[in-house]
C-alpha cells in the first residue's frame, strides 16, 4: 500500500505560514542549501501523485509551471518538471475544475479518497499544503510520513497545522549548512 507523505516548511514556533498565508520567513537564511534541494528531489521522485487544497492550489500551479515556462536557467527546473509533469489532486468542497497541468479536483470525501488512492498501484503520494488541509489530513490520521523541514526563524504568529494533541516518533533528523533542520516523523 502507497504511503501519504507530508513535507513541509515550519517555523521554530510551529507555524507553516503567517497569519494571512505568508511564506515570506522561509528565505530569511538568504541561503539556498543544494543538500537540501537534493533532498527535495529525493523525496518528490519517491511519489508520484501530489495532493493539494484548493487554497493553495492557484499558486503552487502558478508557481511550477511559470518556472517550466519562463525561467530555463532557473536553479529551481528540475523540481519544477517534477512538479509540474506529476499527477496532481486538488481537493475542494467548492470547485470542480482549477487550471493546470496534469491536475484534477477532488470534491469527495476526504478519508475515503485517500484510503482509495493509498490503494492504487504506483509510488508514494505527497501533500505540501495548505495548512487547513494539512489539518485535517493529520486530524484523520491519513499522514503516513512526516517530514518536517524547520527554519531557524521564529514568526510569533500565523497558521499551525497542528489543532490536538499528536504524538510523533522521531525516526531520522538532516541538519543542512542553512540551519535548517529536516525531521522524519512517524505515528505512533
Amino acid at each position: 500500500m502507497r504511503k501519504l507523505k507530508l513535507q513541509v516548511q515550519m517555523t521554530l514556533d510551529g507555524f507553516v505560514a503567517g497569519p494571512e498565508g505568508q511564506l515570506d520567513w522561509m528565505w530569511i537564511t538568504g541561503e539556498r542549501d543544494e543538500a537540501g534541494f537534493r533532498k527535495a528531489i529525493e523525496l518528490a521522485d519517491s511519489c508520484d501523485t501530489i495532493l493539494l487544497g484548493r487554497k493553495m492550489t492557484r499558486e503552487f500551479i502558478d508557481h511550477w509551471e511559470n518556472v517550466v515556462d519562463n525561467q530555463p536557467d532557473s536553479v529551481e527546473q528540475s523540481l519544477a518538471q517534477r512538479m509540474v509533469n506529476m499527477r496532481k489532486i486538488a481537493f475542494s468542497r467548492t470547485q470542480t475544475t482549477i487550471a493546470g497541468r496534469n491536475l484534477e479536483v477532488e470534491n469527495g470525501n476526504l478519508a475515503t479518497v485517500i484510503q482509495a488512492l493509498k490503494k492504487e498501484p504506483g509510488k508514494d503520494i505527497m501533500v505540501y499544503g495548505g495548512a487547513n488541509f494539512v489539518s485535517s489530513l493529520i486530524s484523520q490520521d491519513l499522514i503516513d510520513e512526516y517530514f518536517i523541514i524547520r527554519n531557524p526563524v521564529a514568526i510569533g504568529n500565523g497558521l499551525s497545522i497542528f489543532k490536538e494533541k499528536k504524538q510523533l516518533k522521531l525516526d531520522s533528523s538532516i541538519v543542512y549548512k542553512n540551519g535548517k533542520i529536516l525531521n522524519k516523523y512517524l505515528p505512533v
